[in-house]
Order: structure tokens, then C-alpha cells, then sequence
């Protein structure tokens, strides 16, 4: 199977740019932080995924059926209910790191949070490192 197009893609918008269009005051206070530990907790520059992605990293999948393409390794985005906390494949179990981190609800690969008050930092910070751990054990992930 050839290389398909994901809707969701890397573009040339500015991280900058995006971040300062978050509202609430709130919110935008939030997404700044979650900027600063994404930075720290990985070290790479962040790039927008599509309109409102916040991505950190990168790797290239190929499945046994042959698809194949490109995709954010971890990140954020501002969603008007809540922030959404990328944790890329969401194969393994963080049962232990996700009982000390706070108030959040769980998706398949995404954290949702109402504020990053109701969080601990520090076990956001390795939630992330453990995520890109795991995924880096079934695709390399590159920094981007």
C-alpha cells in the first residue's frame, strides 16, 4: 500500500502566532506553561500539526498493512472544552503515573484536562518522557 496523506500534518504556521490567539486569559496562561514544560520535558521545538496541534518530535510509522506516513510524537492542544494532552500510541499502560497526576480524563492517545491546576507537573513532565519512551520502542521518534 502506498504512503497516504494524514489530515493531520506539519505546517510553516507559527507556534508563537497560535499560541497568542488562546482565550481565555486562562487558557492562554495555560498553554504558555504547557509550551515551557513540553520544551524542557522533551527538547524539541515545537511545530503546529494541522490548525491547532502543538506537536513536539516526530516518527514514521509503517503498519502491517503497509500504510505508512508521518506523525507528532507528543503535544498539545488548546480545545474549547478542555486541553488535550497527546501521548503518542498509547500502547502502554501509565495506570501508575496517571494516578498521581490529577484531575483528567482519558481517550486512547489523548489526555483531556480542565486546567492545569488540577494537575502535578512534575508527573505531567513524565508521562511525557515515559510516552515518548514507548513510542520511540516501536517507531524512532526525531526531534523536530
Amino acid at each position: 500500500m502506498a504512503r497516504s496523506e494524514n489530515k493531520t500534518a506539519p505546517t510553516d504556521q507559527s507556534v508563537e502566532s497560535f499560541l497568542s490567539t488562546v482565550q481565555p486569559v486562562r487558557k492562554a496562561n495555560d498553554v504558555r506553561e504547557l509550551d515551557a514544560v513540553f520544551r524542557k520535558t522533551t527538547g524539541f521545538n515545537p511545530v503546529m500539526w494541522g490548525p491547532s496541534i502543538v506537536g513536539y518530535g516526530r516518527y514514521h510509522y509503517r503498519y502491517k498493512s503497509g500504510r505508512e506516513g508521518d506523525f507528532l510524537a507528543t503535544g498539545f492542544s488548546p480545545r474549547k472544552s478542555a486541553l488535550s494532552i497527546y501521548i503518542m500510541p498509547g500502547y502502554a499502560d501509565f495506570g501508575d503515573i496517571l494516578s498521581r497526576l490529577g484531575k483528567h480524563k482519558l481517550g486512547k492517545s489523548c489526555l483531556y484536562l480542565n486546567k492545569l491546576a488540577d494537575i502535578d507537573l512534575d508527573v505531567l513532565a513524565e508521562l511525557i518522557r515515559a510516552g515518548l519512551a514507548d513510542l520511540d520502542q516501536h517507531w524512532p521518534v526525531q526531534p523536530t
